[in-house]
This record gives C-alpha cells, structure tokens and sequence, in this order.
C-alpha cells in the first residue's frame, strides 16, 4: 500500500511537472517570439518581424505596443499607407504606450502631405520625448520641414512641371540626369529589368542592377529617344550608376562600390572611343578618392573644376579640413589631363550636419545647383542654388515650390538657354519610383531691371509648443526707421516684399511671451529672379 502510494505520487508530482512545464512554454511562447521580432527588426528583416509580431498580437489584439511595432515595421519597409492606420490604432488605446507613436505618426502624415496633422503630433510627440534631446532635435528637424514646405507652397514659383514621358522613364527607379553641353545627349541610372543583369539583386533590397542608359534628342521630332543601354564596358553584372558625362561629351564620371578595390564607394571614369564605346572605368586616384564613401562627381563648364561628395572629415579633419556632416561638396582643381589638386570643401553656406549631392554647376560658371537635406528643406531632399561671390560661396537657398515639393528631389540640370530644367523626383505622379521630370522655366527668366532689387522674406511664427501665432511683425532698417508692420496669419505665414542686399530687424510682441528683436540679412538676386529667404520665429511664454 505504501509503495502503491509512492508510485501514485510520483505518477501526480510528474503530470503536475509537465503541466508545469506546458504551462511556463506556452506563457514564454509570445515572449519568445517577442524576443525573435525584435531580434529580426535590429537586422532590418522587417518581413520576418512584422509577422511576429502579427502571431503575438492574435493573442493580444489590443496591445498598444504591438500595433505599434506592426506599423514601425512598414515604415521602415516605406509603406506608411500601412503604417499610419497601425500607429492610430495604438495612439487610440493608449497614446503615450511608447515615446514613437506620436512622432511616427506624424511622419506618416507628412509624407502624405498632411503638414497640419503632422504638426500636431510632432508637438505631442516632444512631450512624451521631453527628456530626450536627441530625440527632440530629430522631431524639430521634422517639424521645421512642415513649416518651410507650408511657406513655400504658398507662394509657389511660376514654373510648370510635367514627367518626361516613357521614352525615359520606366515603372522603376530612373535617376541621375546628366547632358552634354548642347542638351542633346542624356545619360541617366536605371534599376529596370531589362539591364545588363536582369536578374534581381537577392542580396540586396531585391530589386534590379542599375545600369546606366542614354538617350538623344531628336530635333525633328522634338522629342527624346527611347532610352537604351549604354554601349560599351561601363554597365556590368553588378550595380553601375553613373554621376555624370562631360559637356563635351567624351567623359563620362561614374560610382562603384566593390569589394575589390572600390570599397566604401569610389568615382571612376571612362571616355568614349571614336567608335562610340565607352572605354573601361579607371579610378580617379588618390586626391579624390579616400577610404570614405565619394560619389556625384561633375565638371565644370570650363572643365577645368571637379566638384563631388565625398564623407571624408567627418571623424577626423582631412588635410586640415573638417567636414560639416555625413556627405560634403568638395571641388578639386585639374592640373593636368590625368591629375586633380587636393580638393576643398565648399564651406559652411553649402555644407550642413546632414546630405549634400545632386551637384550641377551652372553654364554661367558661378551658380551651383545641388540637393540637400539639410538648410530648410520642405521635406527629405530639395534643390537648392549658391553662387560663387567674392570668393566665397554664399548662403544656400531654396529655390522653391512646385520645383520641390516635401518629396525627395536630388538633382537639378538647366539648359544653358535657362528655359529648361531636368530634375529627378519621386513626386506622387510619375510613371514608377524615381522619374526624370522637366520644368518650364520661362517665366523664371531675367526680365530687364529697374528700380532696387527687391527679395522676400517668408516664413511663420509659433510658440515653442509649435503653435502658429498670428502675430504682428514690425520691420526696421538699420537706421531704426520702421519700414513695414505685417502680421502672419492663423496658420502663422508670413510674407513680405522688401529691398534685397540690406540687413533689417525684426521685432515682435505677442500678449503673454517674450519680445524678440532679431536682425535678419536678406539677400538680394541680381542675376534677374528674386532672392527668397525662409525665416521662422519662435516665441517663448513669459
């Protein structure tokens, strides 16, 4: 009886051990696979950590937290249409449940468009970060976009942009415009099926090898050709993007990344035969490539100049100089036809903590275009324009609404009449990802000047919640005259119309906040557009 007893006993103590032991793997298996999604979102597997995170939140299907790392996963996967309603859903819960949702979600509203809403949940959003400096720079990044796009859009340029057509663009990602001098040949980089490789890069994002395409106009037909690949040994089985071709049209500048003897991303060239192949790549040398990543090399008109980006200074000064953040433009001088100077960054007007690229020196010799994402952007990359003055290159400038948009534009070609420009975009619209656009400049061209040159001072007031204030502006010259009372309106913009190249004061006075004086440069355009500069003001409670 007694070991009958015991036997018993052990019998109960193992079942009771095992449905232990279910119990405890059957708690942990949410847990675990918890642990597995995040594991695979660090790795950037956001496929494999979306459905996760789905299986655990059939279990918990009012988990703020899980709903919002389901829409945290399609914003990094650039799907926001997905991730805006996940985000919403877990702000609807419990809207502090993690110190991101308001913050993404305000940039799934900007992305659409919706600066409003955007801006509304990015002051939220500094709240729930308030003890996060780091995090409070990046939401007021953000926030300063929806400010200056809301500025720009209303007082758009007369310019009109429309798709270059099918004849270039493709349902895929086409990119880098580049023309020779007399606007009759187009090289750009495409990821479209049809590419030397045709396979898909499976080790990479998946999609197509770039390879780079060219295209002439047809002066009969006014139109471009139908793009095809580029003849010679420059498109290879792997990635080949071009930077640009020369304004003679016998250079071309190109970017590759191997891990042979290109790595971190390097800028080769190669010149066309009188055959009318494209001869293969070699490395432009040790003055212009570094072990840094280089990239977007272009000639100057005269071609005597190579200006290109380049991530060197960033950690240590290069040659004395320290660069300003992640990718510089920097311009090297030719000392012969195979040798180029020690090159020097453009300085602090051009140069940001954050991008710059899509470099385009103008036929004038003094004007370069580029894309940053940096300065004030509407949103991700914009053009914006410098020109070389007094040896020194002045302070960047947007160059406007419709020509950027809170899209991304990274490059900006004109024609040396200035009646036409190329840019790449991926603005809603177009026939795939990124497209070649052109726009009609002709309004933009220099008229015959009279009278001073007159600039624009744009931009909005807010307090340091980011609410706009409809306030009153008061506007001295630097005699202390007052030149012009304004007041912004109830989204807080302002504009007004004043004389370029003289330095005014600003002075504002708002009912329950400190008073602001604040000196302001502005800039005159003497080449015949009108110089804008964006300004905001913030206005702090007493």
């Amino acid at each position: 009886m007694k070991r009958s007893f015991s036997l018993l006993a052990i019998f109960i103590f193992l079942f009771a051990g095992t449905i232990s032991a279910q119990n405890v793997l059957d708690k942990s298996t949410d847990e675990v696979k918890l642990f597995n999604a995040s594991q695979a979102f660090n790795m950037g597997d956001y496929v494999k950590a979306v459905n996760l995170y789905k299986e655990v939140l059939a279990n918990k299907p009012n988990d703020a937290v899980i709903i919002f790392h389901i829409g945290e996963c399609y914003f990094n996967m650039q799907e926001p249409d997905k991730a805006q309603p996940q985000f919403e859903k877990a702000k609807s819960i419990n809207e502090s449940a993690t110190p991101d949702i308001r913050y993404l979600l305000g940039r799934c509203y900007q992305i659409k468009g919706k600066l409003d809403s955007a801006m509304t949940e990015y002051s939220a959003a500094k709240t729930l970060n308030a003890a996060n400096a780091t995090k409070l720079k990046e939401i007021d990044y953000y926030f300063s976009q929806c400010q200056t796009a809301k500025s720009l859009m209303a007082t758009p340029k007369p310019v009109t942009v429309a798709n270059a057509g099918a004849m270039i663009n493709s349902p895929y990602d086409d990119k880098r415009p580049s023309f020779t001098a007399d606007m009759k040949t187009l090289i750009f980089t495409s990821r479209r099926p049809d590419g030397k490789n045709a396979n898909q890069d499976t080790e990479g994002d998946g999609g197509f090898f770039e390879d780079i395409y060219i295209s002439t106009w047809d002066s009969v037909k006014a139109a471009w050709t139908e793009a095809d690949l580029v003849r010679g040994a420059v498109n290879s089985d792997g990635h080949d993007a071009a930077c640009s071709i020369s304004p003679d049209g016998k250079q071309m500048f190109l970017y590759i990344n191997n891990p042979d003897d290109a790595r971190g991303g390097e800028i080769y060239v190669s010149k066309k035969s009188s055959s009318g192949k494209w001869g293969t790549p070699k490395n432009m040398g040790k003055n212009i490539n570094t072990s840094y990543f280089e990239d977007g090399a272009v000639l100057s008109p005269d071609g005597n100049t190579l200006y290109f980006m380049s991530e060197r200074g960033q950690d240590l000064p290069w040659k004395g100089q320290k660069g300003f953040g992640h990718s510089d433009i920097w311009m090297a001088k030719k000392v012969d036809k195979t040798t180029w100077g020690e090159p020097v960054n453009l300085g602090a007007n051009v140069n940001t903590e954050y991008d710059e690229g899509g470099i385009f020196p103008a036929p004038d010799g003094k004007t370069l275009y580029f894309c940053s994402n940096g300065h004030n952007s509407m949103g991700g990359y914009d053009i914006f324009m410098t020109r070389f003055e007094n040896n020194v290159w002045t302070t960047a400038v947007n160059v406007g609404y419709p020509i950027n948009t809170i899209s991304n534009e990274r490059m900006f070609i004109l024609s040396p009449d200035g009646k036409t420009a190329y840019i790449d975009s991926d603005r809603e619209g177009g026939l795939g990802e990124r497209d070649i656009w052109t726009v009609d400049m002709t309004q933009m061209m220099p008229k015959p000047h009279t009278g001073p040159y007159m600039s624009l001072l744009t931009g909005s007031v807010f307090n340091g919640d980011g609410k706009p204030l409809a306030a009153e502006l008061k506007i001295y010259d630097a005699s202390g005259t007052l030149v012009s009372t304004i007041s912004s309106s109830t989204d807080g913009i302002y504009q007004i119309q004043l004389e370029g190249d003289k330095t005014y004061e600003v002075r504002i006075e708002f009912s329950g906040f400190k008073a602001i004086k604040e000196s302001v440069k502005l800039d005159a355009d003497k080449a015949g557009g009108t110089f804008e500069l964006v300004k905001h003001f913030i206005l702090y409670k007493e």
